[in-house]
């Protein structure tokens, strides 16, 4: 299994209907990519308070690296970032296999 982690930090401003828009695309990405094992969200909660800004995080499973390596390039996924990187003032993003 591969884990790919993906943090938004978004431009002072955007506004709140347009993070929703982008949630919501993010979201749909697992019933248009059959390569998508498993997918899940949230916001930041946490109270230490080092977060940096950042505050969505989407993690998608995949089997394998292939299975990554299908996905970036999928129309749905570029649509999704042409949608998104626009309103990103940061992003982060992390592929890990599972250690335990």
């Amino acid at each position: 299994m591969l884990r790919h982690v993906v943090l938004f930090r978004w431009k002072p401003g955007t506004p709140p209907e347009k993070i929703r828009e982008i949630e919501e695309a993010f979201c749909a990405l697992p019933a248009r990519i059959p390569e998508i094992a498993g997918f899940e969200w949230g916001t930041d909660v946490s109270v230490q308070g080092l977060s940096q800004g950042f505050t969505h995080c989407f993690v998608v499973s995949f089997a394998s690296e292939r299975e990554r390596d299908r996905y970036a390039p999928h129309p749905a996924h570029t649509a999704f970032i042409a949608l998104s990187r626009p309103h990103a003032e940061q992003l982060l993003v992390l592929d890990y296999h599972p250690a335990g």
